[in-house]
């Protein structure tokens, strides 16, 4: 006698049929590695509006896993499908990537001779109109005050801000942060009158924030954001590198980070432009401080409007949540984020950290589980309300060129 047929939906029946699985992304996108469905395609703008609400990508991984391979990889092989891309390099990573692609770094130091203006209006100033570019321009000056101070502007401290701004703005004229330092210490008759107040008063109330402006304009980060930008960059080329591994990893590096990304999505945001994904390298520096995880989360909500990807890249995820006390603004922020960046690729994590990476994400019972079996260049993309388990697939020459511990083994002997 034979066995009784067995009835399930097709919901039910696919977890135990081997071939039965859900689909992928697409191939019309950038082939990323292997995935259970096959060849993994990731593209965020052929994804938009029916998978992502959003294009900006987080990417987290410890030390060693994969995660700065994937990156250089997708944006080396986004240049084929017409994609560019801007990379701020705070370890001096990009820079086989960027001969690969025939461009030259732009290196930043302290007194050195390149110098870039985080108050550029941009080729889209004319698209975006001068009060927008203005309000971008005091966003910036403010999230620097704040981060500066380590605490949050007075009122009074605020407007001194905009009236400066305003002052030495006007017309073509394109400010830059010394005439802004100079116009908080004497600001002038008519500027007090604004706010009903004296220019001796005003100055007074507005010392501390001139001084932390003009750290950056003759202290001990000057050289780098005091001045006009010097530097003349084909945006219109596959990649530009900003490498600021010269720069001391200080509590302003923060601050620095913050201006040289102004200064690429200044020259970026202009509609009409073709794609470009923005690499945000050692992302959780920014939200260390509660101004510049200000201007960050502000950032990242205008990538849909420019076409640009912004891809964050933490180790671990709890490096966003070590920005604050618990149920700090800065926590607030930085778990905020993941509502921004709906593309989420997460390499091997610590054992102790999957419960909590579980939760932020809302993974599966199944994906906690794979991510405590995670081998080298493998990752759980979750894309949008998907999720995928891809193994990074590199080529021989992508992996010389990706390559980042080549200190580590050289020194073992390794070739």
């Amino acid at each position: 006698m034979g066995r009784p047929a067995h009835r399930a939906t097709t919901a039910n029946i696919q977890g135990l049929y081997p071939f039965v699985a859900g689909p992928g992304l697409g191939s019309d996108a950038t082939y990323i590695g292997q995935a259970s469905t096959g060849a993994f395609c990731f593209d965020p703008w052929a994804l938009y509006p029916r998978y992502l609400t959003n294009p900006n990508m987080l990417v987290a991984g410890q030390l060693g896993r994969g995660k700065s391979a994937l990156v250089k990889s997708l944006v080396l092989r986004g240049v084929l499908f017409g994609h560019r891309a801007a990379v701020l390099d705070p370890k001096g990573e990009y820079e086989r990537v960027a001969a690969m692609l025939g461009v030259e770094p732009i290196r930043l130091t302290p007194g050195g001779s390149v110098r870039l203006n985080p108050l550029d209006a941009g080729p889209g100033a004319g698209e975006l109109g001068p009060r927008e570019v203005q309000r971008r321009r005091l966003t910036l000056l403010q999230s620097i005050a704040t981060a500066s101070l380590k605490r949050d502007l007075r009122p009074i401290e605020r407007a001194a801000c905009r009236i400066a701004l305003d002052a030495v703005s006007g017309g073509d004229a394109v400010p830059t942060l010394p005439q802004v330092a100079a116009a908080l210490m004497a600001p002038g008759r008519a500027a007090a009158d604004e706010i009903r107040t004296t220019p001796d008063e005003l100055a007074r109330s507005s010392h501390d924030v001139a001084l932390e402006l003009r750290r950056l304009c003759d202290g001990d980060l000057a050289g780098m954001f005091d001045g006009h930008s010097t530097v003349e960059v084909d945006w219109d080329g596959p990649l530009v590198v900003l490498d600021l591994s010269g720069l001391a990893e200080d509590e302003g590096l923060a601050i620095l980070m913050a201006c040289a990304t102004a200064w690429i999505q200044a020259a970026v945001a202009c509609p009409g432009t073709q794609h470009r994904y923005i690499v945000l390298d050692e992302a959780w520096r920014l939200l260390n401080d509660l101004g510049t995880g200000r201007w960050l989360r502000s950032s990242l909500k205008l990538a849909r409007k420019y076409g640009v990807a912004n891809i964050l890249v933490i180790h671990r995820l709890s490096d966003l949540l070590s920005a604050g006390d618990a149920n700090s603004e800065q926590v607030q922020l930085a778990e905020g984020l993941l509502s921004d960046t709906e593309t989420r690729v997460i390499f091997a994590q610590p054992n102790g950290e999957i419960p909590r990476v579980a939760e932020m994400l809302g993974l599966s019972h199944g994906d906690r589980q794979r991510l405590l079996d995670l081998e080298k260049g493998w990752a759980i993309w979750k894309v949008g309300r998907t999720s995928h388990l891809v193994e990074l697939d590199l080529s021989e020459l992508e992996e010389q060129i990706t390559f980042t511990d080549q200190r580590m083994v050289n020194g073992a002997g390794a070739a």
